[in-house]
Order: structure tokens, then C-alpha cells, then sequence
């Protein structure tokens, strides 16, 4: 059985760019779990979202029903639909990423880097072209049945093309988490989470990044954008900066961490944030990108 609620709380968000309706506060929607992650949104925009230590993956459907959609999803963190319908998944269980078709059934996608098992995939964005970016950080897990040491050199970002080659494309970073790219596929934001910074990189025609600039002078856990291109970072809250690296809102939230974001609902106007053990909505005057 779920608790499904919807109560307004906490305080009003700082904005003074008009991104967040007017009046609106974050709506707990659901505080039925035990670690919320990873939260995306279908075409129609219903959201799916994980209890990560629960090992299971939950849909918040557009007329606001809550639903168990699949449970054993390799222990699935990081969520993204691609254009097809598939929800992938950062499943890191055995440190891999996981395709599931509309019905619930998976395949593996990715299982290894060069033959060697990934730290564990962690959070994704899928480029225009159907190539897949995902970080790669070092979360050892107490589930883990293998060798809790690295078999990767570090803590990386990787591109898998549409033709399935596997590639290193960032290999400075301390701890990358979350990650997000622009809707026309040219700049991909990345969160070093323990260095404190989010990065811009230009993404070249052969999916590697060129490029490297300081966007922003936070991590951030998960991370998502809107049209009009403000790139929305988690941790305490939701921070709000535009495409300039400004700091435009900050939208607190009455959790001990926000683990990540989406834009969801039918207009893609509602704002849907995993925030440990619950999942909070938050009424935008601005769109998410498809």
C-alpha cells in the first residue's frame, strides 16, 4: 500500500525570474519510500522514478496515480526514456546500464568498459542522435557480492554511440553524478559532485566533448533542464542557474537531501523531485524538453 498525500510545505521558493508559479510550493506527493532517485518522464508524461534500495521503480501517472511498475531492476538509479519508449537504467547491482521495453522485460545494455566491470552507472541523458551519456562514479554498495574495489582507473564519463562502441569522453573529474544535455544535442552539463563544480562541455559531431568550462560553482546529484535552457541542479533543494552559470531560484524542500529532478505531467509544466523517502511536485510557468 502506498501513502499518497499532496499537502503544500515548507517555505516559498526565491525566484525572481518567474520560472515557478505564481503562489506555488512544493506538494509532497507520496513519503511511501525509503531513497527516491532518478525520476523521468514518458511521452505522455507520466513519471517513473526509483526506490533505490528497495530495487524497485515506481510511476506517478498523469492523472495522479501512484503505481508499482517493476521491482528487481538491478537495484536502478538513474532513469531516461529514449525516443523509442525504452526506460533506461543505471542498474548498479552488477554495475551495469539496463534497457526495459514498455512491458517491464530488460536486457542488459551495457556491461562492462574494455572488459572490465564499471565502477557503477549512476545517471544518463540521451543525445538527439540516440547516443548515450552516463556517469560513472564509485558508490560501493553493501549489496555488492563482487570485489568492492574499482577495476576502472577512476571515476568517469562515458558515450555510447548509436552503433553500440563504448567510449571515455572525461577522465578529470574527481566524482561525476549528475548530467544533463541541451535538447539540440551541442552542450552536455556534468556534476562533479565531490569537487563541488558542474561542468559545460561542446559536444563534437563524433560524441566526444571539447570544450571544458566551469558553469557552475556547486555539484549537484541529479540534474535536469527546461526550454528555456535554466539548468536545475539537487543537493539542498533545487538551485536554479541559467544558461549563463547564473544563480536565477532556489526552491527549498523539507528533506535531508534532494537527490534529483524532472519535468513531467501532461504540459510538462509540473516539476517532480525525488527527495529521500519522497517524491514532491512543483506547479512551473516554464517547460521541460522532450
Amino acid at each position: 500500500m502506498f501513502t499518497v498525500i499532496c499537502v503544500s510545505l515548507y517555505g516559498q521558493a526565491a525566484d525572481d525570474t518567474g520560472i515557478i508559479a505564481k503562489g506555488a510550493t512544493p506538494k509532497l506527493l507520496s513519503d511511501a519510500f525509503s531513497f527516491t532517485e532518478g525520476p523521468a518522464a514518458d511521452a505522455q508524461g507520466n513519471v517513473y522514478f526509483t526506490d533505490q534500495p528497495n530495487d524497485r521503480i515506481y510511476k506517478w501517472a498523469i492523472d495522479g496515480k501512484l503505481s508499482l511498475w517493476r521491482e528487481k531492476t538491478g537495484r536502478a538509479n538513474g532513469l531516461y526514456f529514449d525516443r523509442k519508449g525504452h526506460l533506461l537504467a543505471c542498474s548498479d547491482a552488477d554495475n551495469e546500464m539496463w534497457l526495459f521495453d514498455a512491458d517491464g522485460n530488460h536486457r542488459v545494455l551495457i556491461a562492462d568498459f574494455d572488459g572490465k566491470k564499471l565502477n557503477g552507472p549512476n545517471d544518463l541523458w540521451i543525445a538527439p542522435n540516440g547516443g548515450i551519456y552516463f556517469t560513472d562514479p564509485l558508490y560501493a554498495r553493501n549489496y555488492w557480492t563482487r570485489d568492492p574495489n574499482p577495476q576502472q582507473d577512476g571515476q568517469h564519463v562515458y558515450y555510447r554511440a548509436p552503433n553500440g562502441q563504448l567510449t571515455r569522453v572525461a577522465d578529470d573529474l574527481q566524482q561525476p553524478n549528475g548530467i544533463i544535455g541541451t535538447p539540440d544535442g551541442k552542450r552536455l552539463y556534468v556534476a562533479d559532485i565531490r569537487a563541488g563544480k558542474t561542468y559545460s562541455y561542446d559536444i563534437c559531431k563524433d560524441g566526444t566533448l571539447a570544450n571544458k568550462t566551469l558553469f557552475a560553482p556547486s555539484g549537484s546529484d541529479g540534474m535536469t533542464i527546461d526550454s528555456k535552457g535554466n539548468v536545475y541542479l539537487t543537493g539542498k533543494g533545487v538551485t536554479v542557474f541559467n544558461k549563463k552559470g547564473e544563480k536565477i531560484a532556489h526552491i527549498p524542500i523539507d528533506a535531508q537531501w534532494t537527490a534529483n529532478v524532472c519535468f513531467g505531467g501532461k504540459d510538462r509544466k509540473t516539476l517532480f523531485i525525488t527527495a529521500s523517502k519522497c517524491l514532491y511536485s512543483l506547479k512551473m510557468n516554464v517547460k521541460g524538453v522532450k
